[in-house]
């Protein structure tokens, strides 16, 4: 089993030589500096189901055991997605690595590691996503198209991460009533 994709190893012939092999379709990668200790910030992302109230596309996340865990994700057109995923590097506080089990709908793997910022400044989140769409190039497609595309979502899902680990919410657009409008001259009597 490997605890990251191959394309986002440190080495840069590792690198250079999956870049080449064809075996992953899609890799993202993104840091964030999150205000907050970095034991704090691992242990919620170790909790994954947390992680479904962060994510704009999980719909659910449910804890098989302490290694397995199911993911349900929205996809284009309504459409959900699941598969079960394994973790398969743990370094608490550090690091945390998965893959999705063989015969997966979605092949995927992850790693994000937990880094102390320069004193004061609190930790650094470096997360790395490899998945192979389901519906190969046309999946892919159709997932930019809906904005369901790896790289757009964990730009936003990590932004969205910090913000709840520094304020305990998560900014939204919505209306903060629940009303489609909070002009009064748009309001429903």
């Amino acid at each position: 089993m490997t605890d990251a994709p191959a394309i986002a190893a440190r080495d840069k012939d590792q690198r250079e030589a999956a870049a080449g092999d064809g075996d992953e379709k899609a890799v993202v990668g993104r840091t964030v500096t999150i205000n907050r200790p970095r034991d704090e910030v691992y242990a919620f992302w170790r909790e994954f189901p947390n992680l479904a109230g962060i994510m704009e596309n999980v719909e659910r996340i449910e804890t098989i055991d302490a290694q397995r865990s199911l993911w349900v994700v929205k996809g284009p057109a309504g459409k959900t997605v699941e598969w079960e995923s394994v973790v398969t590097d743990d370094d608490p506080g550090r690091a945390i690595a998965w893959q999705s089990v063989e015969g997966a709908d979605v092949k995927s793997s992850g790693r994000v590691e937990f880094i102390d910022a320069a004193p004061g400044r609190g930790t650094m989140v470096r997360a790395t996503f490899s998945y192979d769409p389901p519906g190969g190039v046309i999946g892919e497609w159709i997932a930019k198209l809906f904005q369901r595309e790896p790289a757009i979502q964990t730009r936003r899902d990590l932004r969205r991460f910090k913000q709840f680990m520094e304020t305990g919410e998560v900014a939204s657009s919505a209306s903060p009533s629940g009303r489609e409008s909070e002009s009064p001259t748009e309001q429903a009597l």
